[in-house]
């Protein structure tokens, strides 16, 4: 213990505290006169980098996309963190369309989720930031679009087990999900990402399955073996060293099941659909970001690309005016070099499909195998068509008086298999249904069975009164030798 003379009195404390202090500032001013301003801030932020209290937390953050890429490790984290959610949860998503049987959950932006690994605590944070939009005028990127991304907090020191296992279980589970819960989907493009244009997705409920469709049979079986083939080949492309994709070519006449065809092989393989379509398409980038942008296992849908792929005036606005010149134009090439390139590598498991009503339109460089592997014929219904018709619709699985009467038509009339189905659904009834159908297929070849014209050409009914409407009124010219005869008389 100190005495109280021992103790300095208050006199002496305020005196060398003063000079300490007028030390301290004689200090600094010299310090300020020889050190340069470089050198004094270098030193006050290395001390106060030494001296600051270190975190022990260590964030990842997982983006939305990757670049030109959808991010997967964001993907199975939207879907993983639906299953981990607490009562402590305040704020959630939830929607569900007509057809779902159950609700739709996801996070609200800012809310956490916490998590226990192999007894280590992690914390979840769902996080939407405004996206930055660029200095140049012409750019698509909406206003109110928003940037996603998961933040993925935990302490230091579990860094190699985090990366290491936890992660790849993450991935694991959520493919383990999507496989139990698998729902197909629909993707189109859209304005509400980022980045621009991007895709959006409704969940894929058409009915269609092989089952169910009207074409030959002979074809459907070899369309079904080819694309089980294709899924089972991933070995045998990666030793032969091409990309693990498969392209078809859909022709024929409108109302001959395409579209169907397209679903109905999307039903059979599980696979998601990406309608493209080329029209909102600039350039040749946004194409590839869009393409790369697509998931594994889908397949990606090209509809009338006669009709699509020879754009010349893609320079010019709607109303007509001149684009700047930085638009780039969209190419056939651009759209081949994804589809057989280098760009074709960029995925696994992918099917491309375009549909056409004229193949002789298209540019033989689509033709080729390796860019559309397999070419289907859609054709006009014919009687085995028609038998899987009736009994999709009307429930006949047997003999009908009328389908001999039916089947000698179809042999002889060309109609397609969306005409003879609105047919069949005017009535429950198979007698009226079909009694309907033949009207529809005599009044067909009616139309078709008409006079010859003069290069021995089938006229219809249609084209001998317009022949009649046109000739109408003309002065009818005659031969000389009548000329004459009449003359004579």
């Amino acid at each position: 213990m100190f005495s109280s003379k021992e103790m300095p009195s208050p006199s002496s404390l305020f005196s060398a505290y003063a000079s300490m202090t007028a030390s301290i500032m004689l200090f600094r001013s010299m310090a300020n006169d020889i050190i340069p301003y470089p050198i004094r801030n270098y030193l006050v932020t290395s001390l106060g980098y030494l001296f600051k209290p270190r975190s022990r937390l260590l964030t990842l953050v997982m983006e939305e996309s990757n670049g030109m890429v959808r991010n997967q490790v964001y993907d199975a984290s939207e879907v993983y963190l639906c299953t981990k959610i607490s009562p402590d949860t305040e704020r959630l998503k939830v929607s569900k369309t007509p057809r779902e049987k159950n609700l739709t959950i996801r996070l609200e932006k800012g809310e956490k989720i916490f998590d226990l690994f192999e007894g280590v605590e992690l914390k979840w944070r769902f996080v939407c930031a405004e996206a930055e939009k660029g200095n140049n005028p012409n750019d698509q990127v909406v206003a109110r679009a928003e940037k996603r991304s998961f933040e993925l907090s935990f302490d230091k020191k579990y860094k190699g087990l985090v990366l290491g296992s936890y992660v790849p279980f993450v991935l694991e589970r959520a493919k383990a999900i999507r496989d139990q819960q698998r729902i197909l989907k629909m993707y189109t493009l859209s304005t509400q990402g980022y980045m621009g244009m991007m895709w959006d997705s409704i969940n894929l409920e058409h009915p269609a399955t092989f089952e169910t469709l009207a074409m030959d049979p002979k074809l459907k079986n070899d369309v079904m073996e080819d694309l089980d083939r294709f899924v089972k080949r991933k070995g045998f492309y990666k030793k032969v060293g091409k990309a693990w994709k498969r392209g078809y070519l859909l022709y024929g006449p409108p109302g001959t099941g395409k579209s169907s065809l397209v679903a109905a092989m999307a039903n059979h393989l599980k696979f998601d659909v990406y309608d493209l379509q080329l029209v909102n398409i600039m350039g040749d980038y946004d194409l590839r970001r869009l393409l790369l942008s697509t998931g594994n296992r889908s397949i990606l849908v090209i509809e009338d690309i006669d009709c699509s792929i020879d754009l010349p005036d893609r320079r010019h606005a709607p109303d007509g005016r001149k684009q700047p010149e930085h638009h780039v134009q969209l190419t056939l090439s651009g759209l081949l070099n994804f589809i057989d390139g280098l760009w074709s590598s960029c995925g696994d498991e992918r099917i491309i499909v375009f549909t056409t009503n004229h193949k002789d339109r298209l540019d033989p460089a689509l033709l080729r195998p390796g860019r559309m592997d397999m070419h289907i014929h859609m054709s006009y219904c014919n009687p085995q068509g028609f038998k899987l018709l009736a009994s999709n619709y009307l429930g006949i699985h047997g003999y009908h008086h009328l389908f001999g009467e039916i089947e000698g038509l179809l042999q002889d009339t060309e109609v397609s298999p969306a005409q003879i189905a609105e047919e069949l659904m005017k009535s429950e009834d198979p007698d009226i249904a079909l009694g309907g159908l033949v009207k529809l297929l005599k009044r067909k070849k009616l139309e078709g069975d008409g006079p010859v014209d003069k290069d021995g050409k089938t006229v219809g009914i249609r084209e001998v009164k317009r022949q009649k409407v046109e000739t109408k009124g003309k002065p009818v010219r005659m031969s000389r030798r009548k000329v004459n005869r009449r003359r004579n008389i």
